[in-house]
């Protein structure tokens, strides 16, 4: 994609709506019974091996630039050695794990486009908690907590890592992977992204705590009728909820907030949110 092609729509971005069809957010869903949740596990805290595991675990991908050949892609633990450092974006992911095709697919074209990826690996402690939703609160804000104790871990192992480019991270994360985060206030990252979590009170936390700071580059990117977190859910528990975060960062001049009609959770593949996203990372850490 051509540079000028990509950069400049980002570069004036205040709080930004992408409205693609504003009757995606005008249609009021059909109101159906709360399912029946349930919560497995009785793990939330990582151990000191999970700690490790967690990294060892996390998925990478690396882009030929940084290997001096092919793209890598597999385990922290097995990363060959590297040439050179990169900008590299750190990825949390939702309820199902790195199980989840869709994360492959995403860190591997991410690293076609000279990005590297790591998305650690939650899913290593043994009985960690896993639910259906809905279930209460407490037990949401404890894997919360969990998700949040692994970006000091992240942070930790790309340290050590030659390919690293310390100055231009990204942190990002999806769904269960969402909150965590939207309230990460380190200055570690040049930006953050998050991919279907609202950033707003609703059944999925006691309170959203979005830390936003004057000039923050934050991307917000959300089905315009996402299942769990707009006012399709028949179960939000928010009757003021829109679906974005909006309301969260309507302070933040550097925010971009991008809605698409009729996608699904998971939308890290659809080809809008690849060519958002790739315009967003070249404008706050480079090509």
């Amino acid at each position: 994609m051509p540079k000028q092609q990509t950069r400049h729509p980002i570069a004036m971005c205040r709080v930004f709506i992408l409205f693609m069809l504003a009757l995606a957010l005008v249609a009021r869903p059909v109101r159906a019974e709360t399912p029946a949740g349930g919560v497995k596990g009785t793990a939330w805290q990582h151990t000191a091996a999970s700690s490790q595991a967690v990294m060892a675990e996390a998925d990478v991908a690396l882009p030929a630039s940084a290997t001096g050949g092919a793209i890598y892609f597999g385990k922290l633990a097995a990363v060959p050695p590297t040439k050179a450092s990169v900008p590299v974006i750190v990825f949390l992911h939702g309820s199902s794990g790195l199980g989840l095709k869709a994360i492959g697919d995403w860190q591997r074209w991410l690293a076609g486009e000279g990005y590297a990826s790591i998305a650690p690996n939650s899913m290593v402690l043994p009985d960690r908690i896993t639910y259906t939703s809905p279930v209460s609160r407490e037990v949401y804000e404890k894997i919360h907590a969990l998700r949040a104790s692994e970006i000091p871990l992240a942070l930790a192992a790309l340290r050590e890592q030659s390919w690293t480019d310390p100055k231009r991270l990204v942190l990002s994360g999806a769904s269960e992977g969402g909150p965590a985060v939207a309230r990460y206030a380190g200055g570690e990252f040049a930006g953050r992204v998050i991919f279907s979590w609202s950033c707003e009170d609703n059944y999925f936390v006691t309170a959203q705590r979005t830390a936003v700071r004057p000039g923050d580059k934050i991307l917000n990117i959300m089905s315009a009728s996402d299942p769990f977190f707009s006012p399709a859910n028949a179960w939000l528990d928010a009757p003021n909820a829109v679906g974005h975060c909006g309301s969260a960062l309507r302070d933040d001049k550097a925010a971009m907030i991008v809605l698409i009609p009729g996608a699904p959770h998971t939308l890290l593949n659809l080809p809008q949110a690849r060519l958002v996203l790739l315009a967003w990372l070249r404008d706050v850490i480079g090509p």
